[in-house]
């Protein structure tokens, strides 16, 4: 008897001692993609707006779009891609062609903000659903729309965090005390 509660004494602890299995959580599509949407947001307000407004016309190479102008490339971008869904939510208006320092952290806020809305409208199910789009991403689910425009505006961050420093402004991101 004292050896079978030994043994048994031995696997519970052994049992215990053993990695559990995360518990039964399941993440789910739509609130996935929202918060990477929703983060997203004030990592670029802080990058758009950390260059004073007479530098928005500065380049890195005469090539290159201004800054002002990669910021509205990023609000334009997203507007164009999130109309493909079709939602309730109203798309904001803003000059595409807009200027100033205000207009344009305006059209980038209101592009992130039509955003939300829409994701907030799917379901994990509808973020499956294909939309056609154009000939560049061509016929794509919800999900992956929202992962490229995440994607493109990560590739425009990096931009402007170069054109930050070629002007000797530390990007919000990089600023460490």
């Amino acid at each position: 008897m004292t050896r079978l509660m030994t043994i048994t004494a031995v696997a519970v602890a052994v049992l215990a001692a053993l990695p559990r299995a995360a518990g039964a959580q399941t993440a789910h599509l739509q609130s996935e993609l929202l918060k990477d949407w929703t983060e997203l947001r004030p990592v670029m307000m802080a990058i758009a707006g950390a260059m004073p407004e007479a530098k928005f016309s500065y380049k890195s190479t005469p090539e290159q779009r201004d800054y002002g102008q990669q910021i509205m490339h990023v609000a334009t971008g997203n507007m164009a891609y999130l109309r493909f869904f079709g939602g309730k939510a109203a798309a904001p208006a803003f000059d595409r062609n807009a200027r100033s320092k205000a207009e344009i952290l305006q059209a980038l806020a209101a592009s992130f903000d039509f955003g939300d809305a829409l994701i907030r409208e799917q379901t994990d199910e509808s973020m499956l659903q294909i939309v056609q789009t154009n000939q560049f991403l061509g016929p794509s689910s919800k999900a992956r729309v929202i992962y490229f425009l995440i994607g493109h505006t990560w590739d425009i961050y990096g931009q402007m965090a170069v054109y930050l420093r070629l002007n000797g402004i530390v990007p919000p991101r990089s600023d460490r005390p």
